[in-house]
């Protein structure tokens, strides 16, 4: 579970209720289920709308798998590619077959079946690079559904309050009802601008930022493949696959390395 996603939603949401609270926490004032029904019912029927249809139907799912966080093992998928660097050099590529039921990762473990099947690199790496590229379209679609619907709900929470200002007018000439009328109108332009920063965009941004460290890692996988594949030093992949790593994981790579020689 993503706890940074729940804790984000959870501050945001605590933040609007302090600042409902601050102004004497009439909370029942900020309720109006016409206006909630506009926004969230009107947001979603324009997203599913304007998206592909196997895309459209999915945004809850797409929203709630934000908060299953994906388990990207960098440093660990290093050691599994070295040692498997190892043994193919002492024992031949065909030796690796007894590893294949102990991957877990499906984009290494079809990318080791190729290469045991003696694939040629080039048709190898084209293979990857178009599985890794339609994976990329997958959760850029997925991201493009969230952001529709950040950019629908804000649009619809205008639309309530339109919809709210011609009853208000319509009602001019019993001036005890203009307060009301008009705090339920600003109601869904609440409403649109809450669903959209609070839900729609994070949520979005969080798929894109994913999106970039999984493509990372199937990189590195990728490079580690090609290089068993061609025979290189266990030693050589090893420092050429730690370039993935940010600062703070290679340093603690290094040192875990060095204390396993110890």
């Amino acid at each position: 579970m993503d706890i940074a996603t729940l804790a984000g939603l959870g501050l945001a949401l605590s933040a609007i209720f302090l600042g409902i609270a601050s102004g004497g926490g009439d909370f029942g004032a900020f309720i109006d289920i016409p206006s909630l029904f506009i926004t969230v019912v009107g947001s979603l029927a324009a997203t599913i709308a304007s998206e592909p249809k196997e895309y459209g139907f999915k945004i809850m799912q797409i929203a709630m798998s934000t908060i299953k966080e994906p388990q990207l093992d960098f440093i660990g998928m290093i050691k599994t590619l070295v040692s498997f660097s190892e043994k193919a050099r002492r024992e031949g590529l065909l030796s690796l077959e007894e590893n294949m039921e102990e991957i877990e990762d499906p984009f290494l473990k079809k990318a080791m079946q190729l290469v045991i099947d003696g694939t040629d690199p080039e048709v190898l790496k084209n293979m990857l690079y178009t599985e890794m590229e339609l994976f990329e379209q997958d959760l850029n679609m997925q991201k493009s559904v969230l952001e529709a619907g950040g950019a629908y709900a804000p649009a619809f929470g205008m639309i309530g309050t339109l919809i709210g200002l011609i009853q208000m007018l319509k009602s001019l000439n019993d001036p005890s009802t203009l307060g009301p009328s008009m705090a339920v109108a600003l109601i869904t332009t609440l409403y649109g601008s809450i669903l959209a920063n609070v839900a729609y965009l994070p949520l979005a941004d969080k798929i894109g930022r994913r999106t970039v460290k999984i493509l990372q890692l199937k990189r590195m996988i990728l490079e580690g493949v090609l290089s068993i594949q061609a025979g290189e030093n266990p030693r050589i992949l090893e420092e050429k696959l730690k370039s993935y790593l940010p600062e703070k994981d290679r340093e603690a790579y290094e040192k875990e390395s060095q204390e396993a020689t110890a």
